[in-house]
């Protein structure tokens, strides 16, 4: 957790990185590349005394928007997400599937070229997780604009539907990286579950041995 936390404040330009550069479509991290990011970290940090329609429009307004433009686009990110019936509640006791309805609105308020999820499906059930994932598939296509979508996640499944390229981390270091057929062929596994914890775990076994 604390990893991910410092990558996310890294990306966003809070911390520079002990080595290395981070550049999102070749610009440093600052405003520029901010500009070029939805980053949704969790669902936590809606403003509950106000509106799904008015939680989006500010964040609209805090990246430069006209509350007009702001206004319209709020309106197609809740046709898109299917979350019209939302707009005009309070978000204080959206269940976890609205907040994060709200919160990924929030995100794509400025049309990012970019997308950065973290744990986006953690707490959601069955039919918010699908909706989520639909979610994710439009906007990576050319109709919802050919996003690039960059998510953590621990749960192996979404790693198989959705991404087109997995980078697997472990003890702090990438070890693998490679489409989910390559992985598998790596491991010489068919279940992708097992190529990961071979992949991933039997590393932090070694690295631990010669600590």
């Amino acid at each position: 957790e604390f990893r991910r936390v410092l990558f996310r404040s890294m990306l966003g330009g809070l911390f520079p990185p002990d080595s290395g550069t981070i550049t999102v479509d070749g610009l440093p991290t600052g405003q520029a590349a901010l500009a070029r990011m939805g980053i949704l970290s969790d669902a936590h940090g809606l403003y509950p005394r106000l509106s799904a329609r008015e939680n989006i429009v500010y964040y609209g307004r805090l990246q430069g928007m006209s509350r007009e433009a702001a206004e319209q686009r709020a309106e197609q990110l809740a046709e898109m997400l299917e979350m019209k019936p939302l707009l005009e509640r309070r978000t204080d006791g959206f269940s976890q599937g609205e907040r994060m309805k709200t919160s990924l609105a929030r995100a794509l308020v400025h049309d990012p070229a970019n997308i950065v999820l973290d744990e986006p499906t953690n707490g959601l059930d069955v039919l918010a997780t699908r909706s989520l994932r639909d979610s994710l598939r439009f906007l990576r296509s050319p109709e919802g604009g050919g996003k690039c979508i960059v998510f953590s996640t621990h749960i192996m499944q979404e790693v198989e539907q959705l991404c087109d390229r997995v980078i697997i981390v472990a003890a702090g270091r990438s070890v693998a990286e490679g489409s989910v057929p390559e992985l598998l062929a790596a491991a010489g596994e068919s279940r992708f579950e097992d190529a990961f914890v071979k992949l991933a775990f039997s590393v932090e076994a070694m690295q631990g041995e010669h600590a």
